[in-house]
């Protein structure tokens, strides 16, 4: 729940030159972004509740930037200031955090929209399977391009892929749950989901990920997620 910053910029007033929405948070680190004046009036939110109850402290309470579809570090928490200026601030988070050095040298910058994802949540890392036998794997997917047109579920580390099936209502921009039955035979295996979204973007294995973008890309990762499953039932976490 929350105000439009279109209504808040419209009660304000927007100069001509206006190019960037600059939103600073009151936290110790003073988290700032800059985003594109055109997506601040789209469909952000200067957010106040949520379910129905203010903010609580860890969302970021009283305020806090809303950016659907975007990467969770530009919804700025604890909100204290919002500038309308004619360029981007290249603050702390975006030039040393939030900028990837690909492997050609090249920067990596302003990277918004957020990728499509999936991770299995049951069975997840420290749970522990009760014995071999019948089992349903289950997680989220979600992608900031639109809605989760499929997930599938590999429960041979990769080799192969099954449609999971997808919890109703499947809406844009929003989680999606996913669940797929799985006999387990009582041997050592991986699991692991991918995400592919409405636009065909897939989610990408962590070795596809690197050779495009490097190894200094862990901001903006949305690799393969896969849990080992031990003989004994015990479930870790394991790069795909």
């Amino acid at each position: 729940t929350g105000v439009p910053v279109s209504v808040l910029l419209a009660e304000a007033g927007v100069r001509g030159d206006a190019a960037w929405l600059v939103a600073e948070g009151a936290d110790a680190c003073r988290m700032t972004r800059s985003v594109p004046l055109d997506k601040a009036l789209d469909d952000t939110l200067v957010a106040y509740g949520q379910n129905g109850e203010a903010l609580r402290p860890a969302q970021g309470y009283p305020l806090r930037l809303l950016i659907p579809g975007w990467e969770g570090n530009i919804s700025i928490k604890w909100l204290r200031r919002l500038r309308v200026v004619d360029r981007s601030y290249l603050t702390r988070e975006e030039t040393a955090k939030y900028t990837d050095l690909m492997p050609n040298g090249a920067a990596r910058q302003y990277t918004f929209v957020m990728d499509a994802k999936s991770v299995i949540t049951r069975p997840s890392g420290g749970q522990r399977l009760a014995g071999p036998g019948f089992h349903q794997i289950s997680g989220l997917a979600w992608s900031g391009r639109g809605r989760v047109a499929r997930v599938e579920v590999s429960t041979d580390g990769g080799r192969s892929w099954a449609a999971a099936r997808l919890q109703d209502p499947v809406l844009p921009l929003a989680h999606t749950r996913f669940r797929f039955d799985w006999r387990w035979d009582g041997a050592e295996t991986v699991l692991a989901s991918r995400c592919i979204d409405e636009t065909g973007d897939v989610q990408p294995t962590r070795a596809a990920l690197i050779a495009v973008r490097g190894t200094r890309s862990s901001y903006h990762n949305n690799a393969i997620q896969g849990w080992r499953v031990a003989r004994d039932g015990a479930v870790e976490n394991v790069d795909v």
